[in-house]
């Protein structure tokens, strides 16, 4: 038995033996780990199957497909765990969802003229929110077609249209195409900056979920259209549509709402202000996308293409934007920080506003070549201070400099009536003599126009000829400091050179100023606010400003008015503004300066006081343009048109003139510059002997004006109640007696 166990069994590989069959182990050669060399199973191998070639390559295919599906199995797994560990990350720097809110939209101030008719939108937006259901259809089906086709189907992101941005993008080896939603790009406009990072985007995509969980999808896309930006500072729908089209966004069409919709993909590249038929082809592949939508029909696609392209102005046009942007600087100041939309009920009116702005770019436009002017303003203004009309320029979209109220100018002899009414205060009268001579006052010697002197005449005369010698007479006798007491009483609010030659109008000022100077000769003595702005409220009608009413003080006697009105009536019925008579009362004064750098014609009737000024913004002298020429035109055509079916009324106040023989000439320029004050031996106060019963009378019935310095007596006749005015120096002769050698 012992010798049994111990010995070794060693296997057979070429049949069973015998002492294997005994025990029941054998091994055959295919059992081998390494063949044999040994052929004495080749016959039985020959008998064996060979597998076929073809299927050891379907089980190699079908192994390899199954690897590969199983490994991006793996991968979707871990990509899923690092993008919400991205998500997480980026998600918890982000505020608490529970402190999000739509950040309210950028006010809007809507500003309209006296019959609620827009003038204009102001603010961020540039336009009021429009409801989804009051703006024209064809927008947001357009913006939907191009931008976002299952937007009322996904939850915020859209899978598929991000998978076929990002194919696309790879096939054509550039970012073409973009993946964001409307509801994204909402999220991105109201809450992010622009920048194109991962953290952005992941943000993007959570607001993006938060916006469609907290509001419906018309919400949604109702804010999105009242917000995006289209190009050339318009935000919102209502914006753009008076933008491009200068209508409603209630009112676009279906090829002008393509058009729109085509701008969100590139405002600036695609705007009709910069290139209008890439915004007209861009424009056709939404109309294109609609149809495919099946938004339109055939028939309303192909009337839609055959529309022209649009060519919208590179900048906003129209003189009522000159209104717009002085009102909306005035705002801060009547109501302060703007945190809401508002509607700012204007004094203008807008049929009055294109009356000005044709009568101004007419003008230029038929003579401004030949003359050489390139520029005109134009202001009105009633009787109690509201401006009805102002255009600050020839046209708004090349230059938005407001020349009424920011260009200040030599007036002219259009500064002369406050020469002429401080010298009625002071006691002459329309009859008072003086004599037109050349007259030398220190080193200067203001000189009539082509020297012409007509000797002795009345002021009536003198101001109907815009007389320079008779003028600068008048301003020294009560001197310049009471010339300019008198025309800042009336409205001039510049600084004025203290000096005689302030009498032709050399001290600049703005045709705003000059013009409200005028508004008591129309209204009778008063000098009411000049103001833009009726009231100001919020969307719901709460009244937030209103402008005051009847508060203007009293500046000038109603005499001094009466005679100030009868000389210049002269002007425009036998003076230098016949040009500007349309068959109303009416007065006013010309001016012109030095080399006919600035035209202008100030006047008034009882309704209306209008201002006008032609010339250049550079300075450059004109071709022999006076005031009574482009401006009393200008003046006449719309002072006419706005005088249509108004009941005709006479100028406030009465005089009544001796008879004189009046020949006239045309407006004379002033041909000087301006001289040091003068000094040494010029009286400064009249001569004439005072009447000092009449100025208390003035005293006691205008206590509210300002005082004057000059003498309120007369040289030629018994002086009416006279202005304002205190006591004066009483000299034994004036520079009438001086000149005239008595």
């Amino acid at each position: 038995m012992a010798d049994r166990r111990d010995r070794r069994i060693e296997p057979s590989f070429d049949g069973p033996s015998q002492a294997a069959s005994s025990t029941g182990f054998s091994v055959r050669e295919e059992d081998r780990v390494v063949p044999g060399n040994r052929k004495s199973s080749s016959k039985r191998s020959a008998t064996r199957p060979k597998p076929a070639r073809g299927g050891r390559r379907k089980r190699s295919k079908t192994g390899l497909f199954g690897r590969l599906l199983y490994w991006c199995f793996v991968l979707a797994i871990w990509g899923g765990i690092a993008g919400a560990g991205v998500v997480v990350y980026y998600g918890a720097k982000m505020p608490a969802a529970t402190t999000w809110s739509v950040p309210d939209r950028a006010p809007n101030i809507k500003i309209v003229d006296v019959d609620d008719q827009l003038i204009a939108n102001r603010g961020a937006s540039g336009g009021e929110a429009v409801g989804l259901n009051e703006m024209s259809r064809y927008i947001p089906e357009a913006v939907i077609a191009i931008e976002d086709r299952r937007f009322y189907s996904h939850y915020g992101i859209d899978p598929i249209g991000f998978t076929r941005a990002v194919v696309t993008n790879l096939i054509g080896g550039s970012l073409r195409q973009g993946g964001s939603t409307l509801t994204q790009q909402l999220a991105k406009n109201l809450f992010l900056t622009p920048d194109r990072t991962l953290e952005r985007k992941v943000q993007e995509v959570l607001l993006a979920i938060w916006l469609e969980q907290k509001h419906t999808k018309d919400q949604i896309l109702e804010m999105y259209l009242n917000r995006v930006y289209f190009g050339s500072g318009a935000h919102g729908v209502e914006a753009a549509s008076r933008r491009y089209f200068g209508k409603s966004a209630r009112d676009v069409t279906l090829s002008e709402a393509a058009l729109l919709a085509g701008l969100l993909k590139a405002p600036s590249r695609f705007s009709p202000a910069r290139d209008p038929k890439a915004a007209e082809r861009r424009a056709q592949l939404v109309l294109g996308a609609m149809r495919e939508e099946g938004m339109i029909s055939d028939k309303q696609l192909k009337t839609a293409m055959a529309a022209p392209a649009v060519r919208a102005p590179s900048y906003w046009t129209g003189s009522e934007n000159y209104v717009a942007d002085t009102i909306v600087e005035e705002i801060p100041t009547l109501i302060g920080d703007v945190r809401g939309d508002i509607v700012v009920e204007t004094t203008v009116d807008l049929t009055l506003q294109k009356l000005a702005e044709k009568s101004i770019r007419e003008l230029v436009d038929a003579k401004g070549k030949k003359l050489n002017v390139t520029q005109g303003a134009l202001v009105s203004i009633d009787n109690s201070g509201a401006v009805r009309a102002m255009v600050g320029g020839y046209d708004y979209s090349t230059s938005q400099f407001n020349r009424v109220s920011e260009a200040r100018r030599q007036p002219g002899s259009a500064f002369k009536p406050f020469v002429y009414m401080t010298a009625l205060e002071a006691g002459r009268t329309p009859d008072s003599v003086r004599n037109d001579a050349p007259i030398r006052i220190g080193k200067w010697t203001p000189a009539n126009f082509k020297g012409k002197y007509y000797g002795k005449v009345t002021l009536a005369t003198a101001l109907a000829k815009s007389l320079n010698s008779v003028a600068a007479q008048l301003t020294m006798e009560v001197g310049p400091d009471a010339v300019i007491e008198t025309a800042h009483r009336m409205g001039i609010e510049s600084d004025l050179q203290n000096n005689t030659a302030i009498a032709l109008g050399t001290s600049e000022v703005t045709p705003l100023e000059l013009t409200s100077a005028y508004v008591p000769f129309a209204n009778g003595g008063f000098r009411p606010e000049v103001h833009f702005v009726r009231r100001i409220t919020d969307t719901n009608g709460k009244v937030l400003y209103k402008a005051k009413e009847g508060s203007a003080p009293r500046v000038a006697r109603t005499e001094i008015i009466g005679m100030m009105n009868s000389m210049m009536s002269g002007t425009v019925e036998v003076g230098t503004a016949k040009k500007a008579a349309f068959g109303w009362p009416s007065a006013g004064k010309t001016g012109t300066s030095q080399n006919s750098r600035d035209a202008w014609f100030v006047g008034y009737t009882a309704n209306l006081t209008t201002g006008v000024w032609f010339g250049n913004d550079d300075g450059t002298a004109m071709k022999n343009v006076t005031g009574g020429a482009l401006p009393a035109q200008a003046w006449h055509e719309f002072m006419m048109a706005a005088h249509q079916g108004v009941p005709v009324k006479p100028l406030p106040g009465t005089w009544r003139s001796t008879p004189s023989d009046t020949v006239v000439q045309d407006d004379i320029p002033s041909d000087l510059t301006p001289p040091a004050p003068v000094s040494g031996g010029v009286p400064s106060a009249s001569a004439d002997q005072p009447a000092r019963a009449v100025r208390q009378q003035a005293q006691d019935d205008s206590p509210a004006m300002p005082r004057d310095n000059g003498s309120t007596a007369s040289i030629d006749h018994p002086v009416p109640p006279g202005d304002v005015g205190g006591p004066t120096k009483k000299r034994s002769t004036s520079i009438f007696d001086i000149l005239s050698g008595g």
